[in-house]
């Protein structure tokens, strides 16, 4: 039976390089992998998942799928899923919140050494995502928006490369500023909405945090050039 994914990843895979060794991290039911697999797009795959339940359900389709030869499930912990013999080219962790993917990264940077792309969706806080990889010498190559079940997501692609990012490029996309797509305008405006409304509900005596707020909204504003 073939492996259908959701809109959300199956624009991760388009970024999943012909024959790349692949670390899916936080694989839940291995969905990904197998799509790849099956599309004989990838030589191989880890599939890291740290809890037990989605653990075992991606087990249990590889196993049906008849793919373990070519997908391996590992219960472990973020990057230390992956081990030297699996020479990982690509690296895909997607569905979790920006901060937690950053400190994935962080905690298993020593096992990125010969990774050449890394494909991030997180759910929240890309910035904390960029961040990180322009710290850790990753240049975004691409990035995409997409919007699935009254949700909008963010997808960015690094690769091995040294890159500064303006405080505009860091929040809302080097890539996605460039475009700025309807979907990427609606993500902002909705934003603008609720941080006029907090800023509302902050008393006039809190001047740094009104003024913080402010700032945010000011941002959003110049980028989106609209006025409120």
């Amino acid at each position: 039976m073939e492996t259908r994914l959701s809109k959300r990843l199956a624009t991760v895979a388009d970024y999943v390089p012909q024959g790349a060794r692949l670390a899916d991290v936080g694989s839940d039911h291995a969905y990904l992998p197998l799509f790849l697999v099956e599309q004989d797009r990838i030589e191989f795959a880890v599939a890291g998942e740290v809890v037990q339940g989605p653990y075992q359900s991606a087990l249990q389709n590889v196993e049906q799928a008849g793919q373990s030869d070519k997908i391996s499930v590992r219960l472990a912990n973020g990057l230390a899923a992956v081990e030297q013999v699996d020479r990982i080219s690509t690296v895909t962790i997607a569905g979790m919140g920006g901060r937690l993917i950053a400190d994935i990264l962080e905690a298993g940077k020593d096992k990125l050494v010969s990774v050449e792309r890394l494909i991030l969706q997180p759910n929240n806080r890309e910035d904390d995502v960029r961040r990180w990889l322009v710290a850790h010498d990753f240049q975004i190559i691409a990035e995409e928006i997409l919007e699935e079940n009254d949700k909008i997501y963010e997808i960015l692609v690094a690769e091995k490369g040294k890159s500064d990012l303006t405080a505009d490029q860091l929040r809302f996309g080097p890539c996605l500023l460039i475009d700025q797509s309807a979907t990427f305008q609606k993500k902002w405006l909705k934003e603008l909405d609720k941080l006029a409304y907090a800023l509302e509900q902050v008393p006039l005596e809190r001047q740094s945090d009104r003024s913080a707020i402010s700032q945010k909204i000011q941002q959003i504003q110049e980028v989106l050039h609209v006025s409120k």
